[in-house]
């Protein structure tokens, strides 16, 4: 039959031998199909001992040609649209420091001695910058002996490049355009026309991050100033020394959350986790009102409950989060607790 997917796909061979060169003889370690959802039970370290067999599949295949579409796109925007030169830079070379650990190679010919692997191409491309090439860019490869984490390999590609006497506005327009582009031409999605922007001043006030994840809402409102003079001493005193007070709507966690998990369940954990050393919080009740912390309802009067639910943006049924203390450990505890929060 006629396959319509593939550019070969009304080609049929009809073969009239077939000899076995090398046969299957025992089971395989997981099947090799299309179906995506057959891999959901197979662990990663199965997947990449046999990584051959992995590589079959439609969806490893689909991941490599993405790549590749990305990366020749990159390199044909930045070269013909805006004149940018592709340079290797060295991959052996001398420590030099740098925000990780170096992964070292001893050297053959000079005992004793070691060539480092290259974190980023940073010195060699302000040599380029020195040497006359204004406009240098590679997609390196980068070496950093640190912890896996979410976002972080020992051995990554990036994208790396460098522009001599270029004003900030333009750079930032050059990336944008750049990454439209790459956007709508593999995807076909439409990015907004600039980026929006944040002062670091405003991500760490909004969102406790200087990285916020913004595909969701959950704003951070700084209440020092309703609670500066609270009888409610916990709040008061860290406010006169200095500190601040901050809270985190949850939309309809009134409802989700039970006190007894919100005292020491999972969200108390992640707020403990963070360095805080506890988790204060009230739920906004149908009829308007608040329950929470009893010590800190109680001093609480109808204008100061008001003015504090408008300032959250509050409803009925929401649950509301406080952190107190120093600027930077209250933007941890609730940067953590809103990421969380946004998982679950």
């Amino acid at each position: 039959s006629v396959n319509k997917k593939m550019k070969t796909g009304s080609i049929e061979v009809a073969a009239e031998s077939v000899q076995v060169l090398n046969a299957v003889r025992s089971k395989l370690p997981f099947l090799v199909t299309t179906v995506d959802d057959a891999m959901d039970s197979v662990k990663e370290e199965i997947r990449l001992r046999y990584r051959c067999l992995d590589l079959r599949r439609q969806q490893m295949h689909s991941n490599m040609m993405l790549r590749h579409k990305v990366v020749k796109l990159i390199r044909r925007h930045l070269e013909d649209v805006h004149g940018f030169v592709e340079i290797e830079t060295p991959i052996l070379a001398r420590s030099t420091p740098e925000g990780a650990r170096d992964y070292l190679v001893p050297s053959r010919v000079q005992p004793g001695t070691f060539y480092a692997l290259p974190q980023s191409p940073q010195l060699f491309k302000q040599m380029l910058m020195v040497s006359g090439f204004d406009r240098y860019y590679q997609i390196a490869r980068c070496f950093r002996d640190e912890d896996l984490r979410a976002d972080r390999q020992p051995e990554f590609t990036q994208l790396d490049m460098e522009l001599a006497f270029t004003p900030l506005e333009e750079m930032l327009k050059l990336n944008e355009d750049l990454i439209r582009k790459v956007f709508l031409e593999i995807k076909g999605v439409h990015l907004p026309n600039p980026f929006p922007r944040f002062t670091y001043a405003e991500a760490m006030s909004q969102y406790g991050s200087d990285r916020p994840d913004i595909r969701f809402d959950l704003e951070l409102k700084d209440v020092s100033d309703i609670f500066s003079d609270s009888p409610f001493r916990v709040f008061a005193d860290t406010l006169q020394s200095g500190g601040v007070l901050k809270v985190l709507c949850v939309p309809s966690g009134a409802k989700s959350y039970s006190n007894t998990a919100l005292k020491k369940g999972d969200l108390y954990n992640e707020a403990i986790k963070s360095g805080a050393k506890g988790l204060p919080f009230l739920k906004v009740l149908n009829d308007g009102g608040i329950e929470g912390i009893p010590a800190l309802v109680s001093t609480m009067d109808p204008t100061n409950t008001e003015q504090f639910l408008s300032r959250c943006s509050a409803r009925p049924g929401d649950l509301i989060l406080f952190a107190v203390g120093h600027h930077s450990s209250v933007n941890k505890t609730l940067d953590r607790l809103r990421v969380y929060l946004a998982h679950e």
